[in-house]
């Protein structure tokens, strides 16, 4: 009996010993790739910033030295539209909006995204020059299952739509999903967010746009709800709670 509790003790110790050694050795891998993972989805945000700017081609293997040429990240305050200093390397738009000191819930949150961080990071494309040749704009908004994330190029008009790239889904392959499509994503060169009046326009067309539509694009095929999530994303992030303000402003000024 005694050797019976004897073995069975050792069994737990064993056990233990292994659960203990194998939750040190899980703690120490994740402390050790943090950086690599850090690394890798910056480089996969600068990946997409580049393909938003019409840069990728031109990148090549080298996204990290075409980024910091042509690519100039700057801090803006959503309400006023201007320019603020701000960690642009460390934003993150996600857990701004979890936190109620940092985010505001929109009045209008046709987006449906809850609540909206109060500040954003917008990419200042450069040309070869040092002239401002396009800006690139973050945008979130609800899908058919979860936030999409995604990003729009405009041409320096700040109206002019170059792109619209999304880089965080989780839409349905072969319905939502086509928002990946590059047919799909060839629809929006030349297309207007605005009308002469400054009226949000820009939208989805179920059955197709027609061909003199400059605000229309094609609704994306049996996906219904995430057609009209993107509609919804990009008139609330171009509209008075979202870049309204900042586009307002330097659509008179000029971004420098």
């Amino acid at each position: 009996m005694s050797s019976n509790k004897e073995t069975f003790g050792k069994t737990v110790g064993f056990v233990l010993a292994v659960c203990i050694v194998c939750a040190l050795l899980v703690s120490f891998s994740a402390v050790q790739l943090k950086p690599l993972q850090q690394a890798n989805k910056l480089l996969d945000q600068q990946t997409k910033i580049l393909e938003a700017a019409g840069l990728l081609e031109t990148a090549g293997k080298d996204v990290v030295g075409t980024y910091n040429k042509f690519v100039d990240a700057r801090m803006i305050d959503l309400d006023s539209g201007e320019f603020i200093e701000g960690d642009v390397i460390n934003f993150d738009e996600r857990r701004n909006a979890r936190d109620t000191s940092l985010s505001i819930k929109p009045e209008n949150d046709i987006a449906g995204i809850n609540r909206r961080s109060n500040s954003a990071v917008v990419y200042i494309i450069k040309d070869q020059a040092g002239a401002v040749d396009s800006v690139v704009l973050p945008i979130v908004g609800s899908g058919l299952w979860n936030l999409m994330f995604g990003y729009v190029g405009l041409e320096a008009d700040l109206n002019t739509i170059n792109s619209v790239i999304y880089s965080d889904h989780s839409e349905t392959p072969g319905l939502g999903a086509e928002v990946l499509n590059p047919k799909w994503k060839a629809l929006w060169p030349g297309k207007k967010i605005y009308d002469d009046e400054g009226n949000v326009e820009i939208r989805l067309v179920k059955g197709g746009a027609k061909a003199n539509d400059i605000h229309g694009v094609d609704a994306l095929s049996g996906a219904t709800l995430t057609s009209n999530g993107v509609t919804h994303t990009l008139q609330f992030w171009f509209g008075e709670e979202g870049y309204e303000p900042f586009i307002t402003k330097y659509r008179a000024e000029g971004v420098k």
